[in-house]
């Protein structure tokens, strides 16, 4: 469903010359066109900045700040504004350089009404359907939405499924994948899919604990079981009692806590250090490891048995490398996640930006991908993530990698394209057209004709 607020596009005028202004207001003037107007550069630029509008039309040349000083300034502020520059003073040099600074388009003063509403309402209709795109980006993001989790990777959809499956039902589960991969995420997304969904899910890092204070952390302990004992401490299997104990690097674990939390899972039951009464343990256990645990069973380090045990329901989480068709909606649910965080208007990522994030391989994976964003957003003034606002050694790797995944094409697809590009500039007028490129219409015609598209 879309409302008129869909439809309305936000167009600022720039131009000392209050005629002009009042010429474009009335020529433009239309419900779904809000026509903002300003005499003074600076006031104009104050404009851009409050309201966002979607095309500026500036005055090339005004006292105080020149129009191409304006046109950076303005594209500074937000890179996909549609800016106009409008002159009495043509030439084709000044057209070539507004265009290579970023213009969409150059017109001549006098103003033709006709062609000032043809260009407003082309450059109008794309930024509606840029704004569609965006509601429609919305609605895909939802869809490839679980518990928390974001992916349209068959390999991760593959992975939702088998958590859907088995949260019912699983008394222990195993999940494995490198570093960043969303291990807890998962772990979570099985409990709150689970029949103990509003019971704890108490999470532990066996990497984090000191080895001799294990068992205690896991099993708890009573006064005197050790020096420093001085009073009965709860274990997180205890706390974690009629819920999820999710316990995280389970490779971590030292081989006599493993053979303890072995008779959990086969007796359903434990003992505090230091005392001889058992106590039931109603709980289910994840368990989670980035390492090889068939490799450490080999060497010792890890229980055959608990491996088994745990393995009952395994689930493989892929590297983000893997899996790079969820990199736009995971670089967008992050990106408003910390314009949130930072109460920041981060509206996106500049295609080079993108190209570079695309080509790199994230070795921390999505963990790696959430702390690059979170300091880019930290560190963007203009609510556009450039490549300099990234991690300097992302910036390092574009160089090299810019053009990987990139597909190759014929360069007299290139040719083809960059003179379409130009005519469209020109607003289909040949002769301009070949003025921007550097070339005479004889080869313009030539670069059409052997492409088979008329001349005319």
């Amino acid at each position: 469903m879309t409302g008129p607020e869909d439809h309305l596009v936000t167009l600022v005028a720039i131009d000392d010359n209050p005629v002009d202004l009042e010429l474009i207001s009335e020529t433009l003037e239309q419900e779904s066109l809000k026509i903002l107007i300003a005499t003074d550069p600076e006031a104009g630029l104050q404009l851009v900045r409050t309201q966002r509008p979607q095309i500026v039309l500036v005055d090339l040349v005004m006292p105080k700040m020149s129009g191409m000083e304006l046109l950076e300034k303005i594209l500074e502020i937000d890179p996909g504004i549609d800016v106009i520059l409008i002159t009495s003073h043509y030439s084709t040099e000044s057209a070539v350089a507004a265009i290579h600074k970023g213009a969409s388009d150059y017109l001549n003063k006098p103003l033709s009404t006709a062609v000032l509403r043809q260009r407003i309402e082309k450059l109008a209709d794309a930024a509606r359907k840029r704004r569609r795109a965006l509601k429609l980006d919305d609605d895909v993001l939802r869809t490839y939405q679980f518990e928390g989790m974001v992916s349209r990777s068959p390999l991760m959809l593959e992975v939702f499924e088998r958590i859907r499956r088995v949260a019912p039902h699983f008394r222990t589960a195993l999940i494995i994948g490198a570093t960043g991969t969303g291990k807890e995420l998962t772990a979570r997304a099985l409990h709150s899919l689970s029949p103990v969904a509003s019971a704890r899910f108490v999470a532990c890092n066996c990497s984090a604990i000191v080895e001799s204070l294990f068992e205690s952390e896991i099993f708890g302990h009573v006064r005197g079981a050790f020096t420093g004992a001085i009073q009965d401490k709860m274990g997180l299997l205890e706390y974690a009692c009629g819920g999820v104990l999710f316990l995280d690097e389970i490779g971590d674990m030292p081989l006599a806590c493993q053979n303890k939390l072995l008779r959990v899972l086969e007796k359903h039951e434990f003992q505090r250090v230091g005392s001889p009464a058992p106590q039931k343990a109603d709980v289910r256990i994840i368990a989670a490891t980035n390492r090889d645990l068939r490799d450490l069973m080999s060497k010792g380090a890890f229980r055959e048995d608990l491996y088994y045990r745990l393995s009952m329901v395994e689930i493989q989480l892929p590297p983000l490398a893997e899996r790079k068709e969820d990199l736009p909606y995971l670089e967008r649910c992050l990106l408003e996640k910390f314009a949130r965080q930072y109460n920041k208007l981060i509206r996106g990522i500049t295609p080079k930006a993108q190209i570079l994030l695309a080509s790199y391989s994230w070795p921390g994976n999505v963990r790696e991908l959430e702390n690059v964003l979170g300091h880019a957003c930290m560190m963007n003034e203009d609510g556009m993530i450039g490549v300099r606002d990234l991690p300097a050694h992302l910036q390092r790797v574009l160089p090299v990698n810019a053009s990987v995944g990139v597909d190759l094409v014929p360069l007299a697809d290139l040719h083809l394209s960059h003179v379409l590009h130009a005519l469209e500039k020109a607003g289909g007028n040949k002769a301009l057209a070949a003025r921007l490129l550097g070339i005479d219409r004889t080869t313009l015609y030539r670069i059409l004709k052997k492409s088979r598209i008329e001349a005319d």
